[in-house]
């Protein structure tokens, strides 16, 4: 057996040779103090491409979340969310403990990963005595990570906006996946951000940058998110090195397809093995098992990483995986009793 194949997550990627000589040659500046010209392009170029008027990078997704979170949220209000969304279950409470929001999640029962606009209205409710939780903030995710790397469609999107507006509520939208929703729709990103006061985005997830995300808005909400990325610790000096391997990675976002092909060819093969594999949208295979550790172990055992997820094990495709690889996985696999 040749070497192991990681199919934790696509955030296992290693910077390609490009993007290691953009970082190196990076024309920087201090971004605390008069701002990076690299990060400077990368923000006007996410901007351009989310179809709002301003951007700001941050080191992790989950700062640009709560950086989000923090704007729209006073403390005390409650928020809603799907179930499962990654600001509810992997970002270690910040919407709670900075942000000062109380979560409602909601079931999908608009399909997986989203819930239906009247869904939205209900629990958005109406207003009530003074002394009632507020309801103020839509939160929703594209790619839903939870549920596989689920698409939200343009006309759903639209639609789960249109019932935040009517129930007087804001709408972030944790686009961590936004480039892998628009390869698998095969439409622009900013179709999918449209009616959202503001936006997150990835630059690592499927991307291949090192790190780094990008938090979007208003030119308004990017002045005040300046402050309360400072207040996060997320001030940074010179950051166009990283701002360079951003700029590299959008345009890497047009290999995502053949992530998801690649996808598609996993689980089909895992099914033909009496693996009940889910058919995914994106470049996230889920494996239902009552047992994901052992699963997991034997995988792992045979050069196959993946990880617990859930009730289940999730693999993630990623641009450091070809096909003879996937081919190598579902071999190995084969040895390994279906679970």
């Amino acid at each position: 057996m040749s070497g192991t194949i990681d199919l934790r997550s696509d955030t296992v990627t290693r910077p390609s040779p490009a993007m290691r000589e953009a970082m190196a040659g990076a024309d920087v500046g201090d971004d605390v103090l008069d701002g990076d010209p690299t990060l400077g392009a990368l923000q006007a170029r996410v901007a351009d491409l989310l179809g709002v008027e301003a951007a700001l990078w941050t080191p992790t997704g989950c700062m640009a979340n709560t950086v989000a979170l923090m704007h729209h949220l006073t403390r005390g209000d409650r928020f809603l969310a799907p179930a499962g969304a990654h600001v509810l279950e992997a970002e270690l409470g910040t919407a709670a403990w900075l942000a000062g929001g109380l979560p409602l999640p909601l079931e999908h029962d608009g399909g997986p990963g989203r819930p239906t606009p009247a869904a939205v209205t209900r629990a958005a409710g109406a207003a009530g005595p003074y002394f009632g939780l507020r309801t103020s903030l839509l939160c929703l995710e594209n790619t839903h990570n939870g549920a596989g790397g689920a698409v939200t469609g343009v006309d759903e999107h639209r639609a789960l906006v249109a019932a935040a507006r009517d129930a007087g509520l804001a709408v972030h939208l944790d686009g961590a996946r936004i480039w892998h929703a628009a390869a698998a729709l095969e439409v622009a990103p900013h179709e999918l951000t449209a009616g959202a006061d503001t936006v997150s985005v990835c630059l690592s997830k499927g991307l291949g940058a090192p790190m780094g995300s990008v938090v979007a808005g208003s030119a308004a909400f990017v002045d005040q998110a300046w402050r309360l990325r400072k207040m996060l610790g997320g001030g940074i000096r010179q950051g166009g090195v990283m701002g360079a391997a951003g700029l590299v990675a959008l345009g890497q976002a047009r290999d995502l397809p053949a992530d998801h092909a690649r996808a598609a060819r996993l689980a089909a093969g895992l099914r033909a093995l009496g693996w009940p594999a889910t058919t995914p949208d994106t470049n996230i295979v889920l494996v239902p098992t009552a047992d994901p550790a052992t699963l997991v172990a034997g995988l792992g055992a045979a050069g196959v990483r993946a990880v617990p997820f859930g009730p289940g094990v999730r693999f993630v495709t990623h641009r450091d995986v070809d096909d003879d690889d996937i081919t190598h996985v579902l071999d190995r696999v084969a040895g390994i009793a279906a679970p």
